[in-house]
């Protein structure tokens, strides 16, 4: 990090009393998800912009990928099974449906309402956003539709005698209308939604269970309970697992946000991709859903929150490039927006954010540290509550919850926001500059909640480090869903071999590289990976 030396400590303000009860109340709307991994496989398309989240009857969200981990309901009581789900586009965050229509919001996904108290003549089988993931649609297995937020409705089938039941729904790409799909390929079109074909006068192997449209709502695909695809419209066919044994049936597909594939999942978590679809992972063969009581019971697609290009270049500056030593606009930036540690403020951090954005790929870090280094009391209370004198592990998760918090505070008083946010987690105890306690579980509960608060302000956070300081710091058993900005390589060249180095169970996003040698000695360079 730049100018990572000992630094001057001064003292702060509080942070203001609004912001706490925000990010107190969202902190509250959530409890830690498992994030199950596999090795990815590669294919000659490019990664598209597009993951995704797998989601459980239970209330479970796995995440793969980039995909931003909120939490979820997985281990809670539910009234209702979960039956849908749905991403809040450009945010980490999404939300989970009952079967009552009951809501469930995450991270960055806000919420606008529910039918959780309100007699429904079916239940409630799927759910999407508007575009600007300012409200979202409910649909019944009759098809009637209930609208929450900036959700406009266009027409149900609420009122009409089905010949099967609605499985699902799929909006228009500008959200100007939408799509409902019943059991045996039926399509019923609202607003801009328009007709294509469909397979209900058919006779089909297995009931269809979900559908996507194509991103110029010029057609859409349709999957059956045995992966057999039907393509309408301008939507390709790319392959299906119809004629081939499944262990469990299909239960939902998606497709990435440019086209051009299409995922299927199964009940038990196995995924299927084909054409430009990645594979990020899955739960096939883990039994990773079936340790929460219940089967995967469909998949939502996550815009990646990953703001670099691969193999472009930057820098990071902060503090002690203040005032106004900073280098040439560059595709990568990162500004500090701390001044060395926690709820210590950079004061050029406007105009510094000022140089990031002419690059068009602003991001942001903060600086976390063991509540010895400055003033312990910030830990005192916070989402954990008020924490006895001896309860280290509530003292530290509150500290670092009010530490981002601050950050994020201080950030938006100065004009200044960004989707991704890294925490700065260097200089282990014992060191020159000892910012940690030894204490590992005490210091990963600084960090936890650090990452919570971010996440429930909606931003895509991160963690800066390497394997050996987090290892000191954080212990290797300490492994959170999120990206890494990793230093120590000697060039642009170099940076590249760090990109398979996380130590965490998320992805290499970015490496420092360099530092002190040529003529930018001043500033530290950035390679996307």
């Amino acid at each position: 990090m730049a100018g990572n030396l000992p630094r001057p400590v001064r003292r702060l303000r509080w942070v203001t009393l609004a912001i706490l009860l925000l990010g107190t109340a969202l902190a509250g709307a959530w409890s830690a998800a498992p994030a199950a991994r596999a090795a990815a496989t590669t294919s000659g398309a490019p990664d598209p912009p597009s993951t995704y989240w797998l989601y459980s009857s239970g209330g479970g969200v796995f995440p793969f990928g980039a995909a931003p981990n909120a939490g979820s309901e997985a281990g809670q009581s539910l009234a209702k099974p979960v039956v849908g789900m749905a991403g809040v586009p450009g945010q980490a965050g999404y939300w989970l449906v009952a079967s009552d229509g009951g809501i469930f919001s995450f991270g960055a996904a806000r919420f606008y309402g529910s039918t959780g108290a309100i007699h429904l003549n079916k239940p409630i089988v799927g759910m999407a956003a508007t575009p600007d993931g300012n409200g979202y649609w409910m649909v019944a297995t009759d098809g009637g539709i209930f609208t929450f937020g900036d959700a406009r409705f266009f027409g149900s089938t609420g009122n009409l005698n089905l010949a099967r039941p609605i499985v699902g729904m799929a909006p228009t790409p500008d959200g100007g209308g939408y799509y409902l799909v019943a059991s045996d390929g039926g399509i019923f079109t609202f607003g801009d939604a328009v007709f294509r074909g469909s397979t209900g006068a058919i006779h089909l192997n297995q009931p269809i269970v979900g559908m996507a449209v194509t991103p110029d709502n010029g057609g859409y695909w349709m999957v059956a309970s045995d992966g057999g695809v039907f393509t309408f419209g301008d939507a390709t066919f790319y392959g299906s697992m119809g004629g081939t044994p499944l262990n469990q049936p299909i239960v939902g597909m998606a497709a990435p946000a440019g086209g051009g594939g299409y995922w299927m999942v199964a009940a038990d978590g196995g995924l299927f991709t084909f054409g430009s679809a990645v594979f990020h992972g899955s739960l096939g063969g883990t039994g990773g859903a079936q340790a929460y009581g219940a089967h995967i019971i469909g998949m939502a697609t996550a815009q990646s929150l990953d703001p670099y290009t691969p193999g472009s270049t930057g820098y990071d500056i902060s503090w002690p490039q203040c005032p106004n030593n900073v280098p040439p606009a560059a595709t990568v930036s990162v500004v500090g927006v701390n001044s060395g540690a926690a709820f210590r403020h950079n004061d050029c951090l406007g105009t510094e954010a000022t140089w990031g954005r002419q690059g068009g790929g602003l991001t942001l870090y903060a600086n976390v540290n063991a509540p010895f280094v400055n003033d312990p009391s910030m830990g005192s209370s916070g989402p954990k509550g008020n924490c006895a004198p001896s309860d280290s592990l509530c003292q530290a998760y509150n500290y670092g919850y009010n530490d981002a918090v601050d950050a994020w505070s201080s950030a938006a008083s100065a004009g200044v926001s960004a989707p991704m946010w890294w925490l700065d987690v260097e200089g282990p105890a014992g060191s020159d500059n000892a910012l940690w306690t030894s204490d590992l579980g005490a210091n990963d509960a600084v960090i936890g909640g650090a990452i919570d608060a971010l996440t429930a302000l909606g931003a895509q956070p991160g963690v800066y480090s390497t394997s050996y300081q987090w290892g000191l710091i954080a212990g290797s058993g300490y492994q959170p869903d999120v990206p890494v900005w990793i230093p120590g390589a000697s060039d642009a060249a170099n940076a590249a071999t760090f990109c398979a180095s996380s130590f965490t169970t998320g992805q290499v996003w970015l490496v420092q590289y360099g530092y002190g040698n040529g003529p930018a000695s001043q500033w530290d360079p950035d390679y996307a990976c």
